[in-house]
């Protein structure tokens, strides 16, 4: 587990919003950054908005690596259609983002250990890569082996999100499709996120 993942806590106090709504983020007690510089406040310029766009979105899905987020940023770009949509629909393609949509894994960091530990199939083959690109109609599920481990269970059980329509889930089996791409709107974002200014902030 690296150090970035241990504090993953500390991005939410970082950008001052609760990324992925979980009720036990420290932004509900200390909505301010983490540090003895924490509770300084400023009007952040231009860049500085698009700056805070772009490491709210990164960190939502796990804290990409920067290079990697890029990276699908520009094949974002090359893409035909809007931009910000496509930048999505890639993140949203991702194969621990799957897991995590389909309530096998908590949050982003442990759907991608559990992809990673080879917990995962797709379309019958085992998979443990978590950047996988997922295609419509792909069916995941959990190997048997794996569907007893406590982490699934509580994922599965928890109350706190709901699978989202592009994706169809049997909890019972731990089997599920991946329907279609989604567009901006539905995705369950519990803050707001503006792919926009990410874009805006690479083509400056």
């Amino acid at each position: 587990m690296t150090k970035r993942t241990e504090s993953k806590f500390k991005i939410n106090r970082r950008l001052g919003v609760n990324l992925w709504g979980r009720a036990k983020s420290p932004v509900a007690k200390r909505d301010y950054g983490p540090g003895q510089h924490g509770q300084r406040r400023k009007k952040p310029s231009d860049y500085g908005v698009q700056l805070m766009a772009k490491q709210k979105l990164k960190g939502y899905y796990g804290n990409i690596s920067e290079k990697q987020f890029r990276k699908y940023y520009e094949e974002a770009v090359r893409r035909k259609g809007d931009t910000s949509e496509n930048l999505i629909e890639l993140l949203e393609r991702r194969l621990d983002t799957v897991v995590y949509r389909m309530k096998l894994a908590i949050t982003p960091f442990a759907a991608r250990q559990f992809v990673s530990h080879g917990h995962l199939l797709v379309n019958g083959r085992r998979v443990n890569i978590a950047s996988y690109r997922v295609s419509n109609d792909d069916v995941i599920e959990v190997r048997e082996k794996s569907k007893q481990l406590a982490v699934v269970l509580d994922a599965t059980q928890s109350a706190e999100r709901e699978v989202p329509e592009y994706m169809e889930v049997d909890n019972r089996s731990l089997k599920g499709r991946y329907l279609r791409a989604p567009k901006l709107a539905d995705v369950p974002f519990p803050v707001q996120m503006e792919p926009n200014l990410v874009v805006e902030f690479y083509s400056r």
